[in-house]
C-alpha cells in the first residue's frame, strides 16, 4: 500500500463534511427515507472507517445495500467496488451509477470474490458476517486474498453480550429475531448446493471472537473495541440519546464490535 494519503482529515472533520455532504443531497436522495435512518444510525461508525482508511485508495465493501458508506467514501476521494448478493443497484442508481462504483453480485460464503489477488487497499464488511449461514472462515480467506500487502480489513457486527440482548434475557425473551417469522417457518435460499438463511442473525459475536476470526486468516489485529451507539440526532431528539450514552459508558454493554486487521505477509 503506498504511503499518499487519499485525505488527512480528522474523525470531527469527516463528520463534518458528511453532514454538509447529504444537505447539499450530494450522499444519496434525501426523499429516501431508508438512507435517512440509514445516515443517522451509522455515520459516527463510518466516520471511524474513513478514518481508518485515510490512505487505502482502493476499497471494496462486501455485503455493500444500498451503498451509502461507499458515497461517503467516493466524496473522500477512493475508488469504491461493490459486491453483494442481491442487486442493488437500481435502489440508489444515484449512488452506483453517478459514483461509477463497480459493482459485482457475489455470495462470499461459497463464491470467491470475483478480483485478482492483492487488488485492494481495504475491504470493509459492515454487519454482515452476523447474517451468514455457514463458516466465515471461506469469505475472511478470500478478503486476505484480494488484499495488498499491508492492506486493511474492516469488520463490524452486533456485540452478542450487549445491554439490549442481556436486558432481554433477564426478561425470558431471546436475543434473536422474531422465533416464528425467521426461524421456524423460514424457508431456505438454496445455492450452489447449499441452504441459506440471510434473512437473520444467524450468529451473533463477542469482541473476543471477532479477534479469533481476524488471527484465524492470517491478519494483524490493530485495533477491536466496542463501538459507541451513536446516533446521530437533532433538536429533541438529543433527549433519547441520553440512556444510550449511559448504556455506553460500560463497553461491553454497546450495541456493535468493530475491528481493523492488517495484511502482513512474513
Amino acid at each position: 500500500m503506498g504511503n499518499c494519503a487519499v485525505h488527512t482529515l480528522t474523525k470531527r472533520q469527516i463528520f463534518t463534511l458528511a453532514l454538509q455532504l447529504r444537505s447539499a443531497g450530494k450522499l444519496y436522495d434525501l426523499d429516501k427515507a431508508y438512507f435517512n435512518d440509514n445516515f443517522y444510525g451509522s455515520i459516527d461508525r463510518f466516520c471511524d472507517i474513513a478514518y481508518m482508511l485515510r490512505n487505502s485508495k482502493k476499497v471494496l465493501d462486501i455485503g455493500a445495500g444500498g451503498g451509502l458508506l461507499l458515497s461517503l467514501l467516493s466524496e473522500l476521494g477512493h475508488d469504491c467496488y461493490a459486491v453483494d448478493v442481491t442487486d442493488m443497484r437500481s435502489m440508489a442508481p444515484e449512488i452506483f451509477s453517478s459514483k461509477n462504483i463497480e459493482y459485482k453480485l457475489c455470495n462470499v460464503e461459497v463464491d470467491p470474490i470475483p478480483y485478482q489477488n492483492c487488488y485492494f487497499d481495504a475491504v470493509v464488511c459492515c454487519q454482515v458476517l452476523e447474517h451468514f449461514t455457514h463458516s466465515h472462515l471461506p469469505a475472511m480467506r478470500e478478503i486476505y486474498r484480494v488484499l495488498k500487502d499491508g492492506g486493511i480489513v474492516e469488520v463490524d457486527v452486533p456485540n452478542a453480550v450487549s445491554f439490549r440482548n442481556r436486558s432481554r434475557m433477564l426478561r425470558g425473551k431471546h436475543i434473536t429475531w422474531d422465533y416464528e417469522k425467521h426461524y421456524l417457518y423460514a424457508e431456505p435460499i438454496l445455492y450452489s448446493g447449499k441452504s441459506f438463511f440471510p434473512d437473520r442473525h444467524n450468529r451473533e459475536f463477542t469482541l473476543d471472537e471477532v479477534t479469533i476470526l481476524l488471527k484465524a486468516t492470517g491478519f494483524k489485529v490493530l485495533d477491536a473495541y466496542h463501538l459507541k451507539s451513536t446516533r446521530y440526532r437533532i433538536g429533541l431528539g438529543k433527549v433519547k440519546g441520553i440512556g444510550t450514552m449511559l448504556r455506553d459508558m460500560i463497553p461491553s454493554f454497546r450495541k456493535s464490535i468493530i475491528a481493523f486487521g492488517e495484511k502482513v505477509i512474513e
